[in-house]
C-alpha cells in the first residue's frame, strides 16, 4: 500500500508521471517515423487502459503510480528485448538454446511412442512430451533452491519497479517460468491472508503468461521461441499494472518483505524431485488433453448448430466462432495488425480466448505456412496469444487456488472472471508494443 501523500506531493507525482508518459509516447512515435501504419498500435494500450478504468472495481482508488510503472516496465522490457541490439542478441540466443534444450524431450518420446508417431507430430504424444521433460527440470531446480533464488531476485526487482507487495511480485515472477496452478505454490503459506485485490493479482498473473512447460508445444507449431520468452517477461510487470487497474487495493496488506519466506521443496532428494516432477506433468498433460477434447467437441457442436440455424434463413458458412471472432477484429486492429489480416488474426485470438492457446497457435502456424497473413501480423498474434486466459484455465485456477486455501474459495471465484479479462488485456498490450518495436530484419 502507498503511504498517504500530501496534496503537494500528489501534484509533483502527477507531473512526474505525465512527463514520463509523454517521453514514452514520444519514443513510440519516433519508432513509427518510417511506417505510419505502426502508429495505429499506439491506440491499443490507450484503449485497453480506458476500458480497464471503465470497468474498475473501485474507480477512485486506482493506484495510477503502480499502473503507470507496470505498463512502462512492460514497454521498457519490450524495448530491451526487441530494439536494443544487446537485448535482442540475448533473447535470440536464449530462444535458440531453449528450442535445442526442449528438443531433447523427443529422445524420450521416440523411445516410448516410436518414430512414426513423433514424425507425424501426434499432439498428445510427440508435442506434449516436452511437458514431462520441463516439469522434471523445474522440480529439480526447486529442490536445489535455484528457482527460489531466481524468483526472489526477480520478485524484488518487480516490487521496486512497480510498487506491488512481495507476494504479488514474487508470484508474477514465478509465472514467467511455471504455470498458473504451480506459481502460487511458492507463496502458498500466505494465500489465506492475502487481500481480495492481491488474490485478483495472483489470478491475473496466471492468465497473462504461459508456463515454460508448454513453450515447446507452441514452438512446434511454428511460434518464435524468442517472441514467446519476450512476451512472458513483458507480461510480469504488465499483469501487476492491469490487475491493480481492474481491482484496486482497498485493504491493508498483511504481507511484508521482512516476514515472507518462499516455500521450499518437499522432496527428499534429486531423484525424488525428478519423480514428483514427472508425476505432476502427467496431470498437466491430462488436463491439457481433456480440455482440448471437451472444448473442441462443444465448439464444433455449437458451430454446427449455429450454421444450421443460419442456413434456415438462407445464410451459409456462419458459425458461432465466426460470429464471436468479429468482436476481436477491432481489437486486433488497435494492436496494429494491418486491416487486410484482421479477419484471420481476429479468428485466432478468438480461438485463444474462447478455447485455448494450443488451438490458436496451431491455426496461426498454418496461416503463416499458407502465406495467408503477413509476417508482422504473425508476430503481433504470437504476443497476443501468449497467455492462459481461456475458459478452461478459469476452472483450473479456481480449483488450484481453492485447494491451497479452501476458506478463500468465495473470494477466489469472485475475482477470477475479472482477472480473466485483465490478463487478456496484458497480452494484447504486449502485442501492441511488439507491433511497434519489431523491426523487419527481426521477422524476415
Amino acid at each position: 500500500m502507498d503511504c498517504v501523500q500530501s496534496p503537494v506531493d500528489r501534484i509533483v507525482s502527477g507531473i512526474m508521471l505525465l512527463i514520463v508518459i509523454s517521453l514514452a509516447v514520444a519514443y513510440l512515435g519516433y519508432e513509427c517515423r518510417y511506417d505510419g501504419t505502426k502508429a495505429i498500435g499506439l491506440a491499443g494500450p490507450v484503449s485497453f487502459i480506458l476500458i480497464g478504468f471503465a470497468v474498475s472495481k473501485h474507480h477512485k482508488r486506482v493506484p495510477w503510480r503502480i499502473v503507470t510503472h507496470g505498463i512502462l516496465g512492460q514497454l521498457l522490457l519490450g524495448i530491451f528485448c526487441l530494439r536494443v541490439p544487446f537485448g535482442r542478441a540475448i533473447f535470440e540466443c536464449l530462444g535458440e538454446k531453449v528450442t535445442i534444450f526442449l528438443n531433447f524431450a523427443q529422445h524420450g518420446a521416440r523411445f516410448v511412442y516410436g518414430d512414426r508417431i513423433c514424425d507425424d507430430y501426434v499432439f498428445a504424444f510427440a508435442i506434449l512430451a516436452v511437458v514431462f521433460f520441463f516439469s522434471v527440470v523445474s522440480s529439480i531446480m526447486y529442490y536445489l533452491g535455484w528457482m527460489q533464488f531466481i524468483l526472489s531476485g526477480l520478485g524484488f526487482l518487480l516490487q521496486a519497479m512497480v510498487g506491488t507487495t512481495v507476494c504479488e511480485s514474487v508470484n508474477a515472477a514465478a509465472n514467467i517460468f511455471v504455470g498458473m496452478s504451480e506459481s502460487p505454490l511458492v507463496i502458498r503459506p500466505y494465500i489465506l491472508i492475502l487481500t481480495v485485490s492481491e488474490l485478483h493479482t495472483i489470478c491475473t498473473s496466471g492468465y497473462a503468461t504461459v508456463a515454460g512447460t508448454v513453450l515447446g508445444a507452441y514452438v512446434s507449431f511454428g511460434a518464435s521461441p524468442a517472441f514467446l520468452i519476450t512476451a512472458s517477461v513483458m507480461a510480469a510487470p504488465g499483469s501487476l499494472a492491469f490487475s491493480k487497474l481492474f481491482y484496486p487495493e482497498t485493504e491493508e496488506s498483511l504481507t511484508r518483505s521482512d516476514n515472507i519466506q518462499l516455500e521450499k521443496s518437499e522432496d527428499t532428494s534429486i531423484l525424488d524431485a525428478a519423480a514428483s516432477g514427472a508425476a505432476a506433468a502427467l496431470m498437466i498433460v491430462l488436463g491439457i488433453v481433456s480440455n482440448i477434447i471437451a472444448f473442441l467437441a462443444i465448439l464444433f457442436f455449437l458451430n454446427a448448430l449455429t450454421e444450421w440455424t443460419f442456413e434456415l434463413v438462407g445464410l451459409k458458412n456462419i458459425t458461432l466462432l465466426f460470429l464471436l471472432s468479429q468482436a476481436f477484429v477491432p481489437i486486433v486492429f488497435l494492436m496494429g495488425v494491418p486491416w487486410r489480416d484482421c479477419q484471420e488474426v481476429g479468428m485466432v485470438v478468438a480461438e485463444k480466448s474462447l478455447i485455448n492457446e494450443f488451438i490458436a497457435y496451431k491455426h496461426l502456424g498454418q496461416l503463416v505456412k499458407d502465406n495467408k497473413i503477413g509476417s508482422r501480423s504473425a508476430s503481433i498474434a504470437t504476443f497476443a496469444l501468449c497467455g492462459f486466459a481461456n475458459p478452461g484455465s478459469l476452472g483450473i485456477l479456481i480449483a488450484a487456488l481453492s485447494a491451497m486455501a479452501p476458506t478463500r474459495r468465495s473470494d477466489i471465484t469472485r475475482v477470477a472472471l475479472r482477472a480473466y479479462f485483465a490478463g487478456s488485456f496484458v497480452s494484447f498490450t504486449s502485442a501492441s508494443f511488439a507491433g511497434i518495436l519489431i523491426q523487419d530484419d527481426f521477422i524476415s
